[in-house]
């Protein structure tokens, strides 16, 4: 079983407590001014808070996101999606192969599809390129490489 996931930098609880340290000395600052008749700046001090807890809540549930691959005997299974899975394939693992695509730029990384004679499954494409690549070791140990684009694999 490959689990392919985007790195994450920061957990949920890491994230709660960076708006927690956030919140406080805002609230802190907002709260005498509110006392003193400028009662306007507690409104915009929540405003600010929820804006950052929706976007950091929105760029850790996209984190969350990965690609299951599970080869067995004779089968291989791709599930993706966050917390379960939102796309299934199962493939004949007789009839599959991997195709790599190479990138123009030296720093961006190999595209890599997963497909028998019907389906073209696009695996690892969050990935940055040294993640990539170890995928693309562990895959080839599976799967012959039927297809190469701009590129050969020696550049790997």
């Amino acid at each position: 079983m490959i689990v392919a996931r985007p790195n994450s930098s920061a957990h949920w609880n890491t994230n709660v407590s960076v708006l927690l340290a956030l919140a406080v000395p805002m609230l802190c600052v907002a709260i005498p001014f509110a006392l003193t008749g400028a009662w306007l700046i507690l409104p915009f001090a929540g405003v600010e808070l929820l804006a950052l807890g929706i976007a950091l809540y929105r760029v850790n549930h996209r984190l969350q996101y990965r690609h299951v691959i599970t080869v067995s005997g004779d089968t291989v299974c791709i599930d993706k999606g966050y917390d379960t899975p939102e796309e299934h394939w199962q493939l004949a693992r007789h009839n599959s192969g991997l195709t790599v695509t190479t990138q123009q730029h030296p720093w961006d990384a190999p595209q890599l599809c997963l497909h028998d004679r019907d389906v073209f499954i696009t695996l690892g494409e969050f990935l940055n390129r040294e993640d990539s690549l170890k995928l693309l070791e562990l895959l080839q140990q599976e799967f012959r490489v039927r297809a190469l684009g701009q590129g050969t694999l020696q550049e790997f």
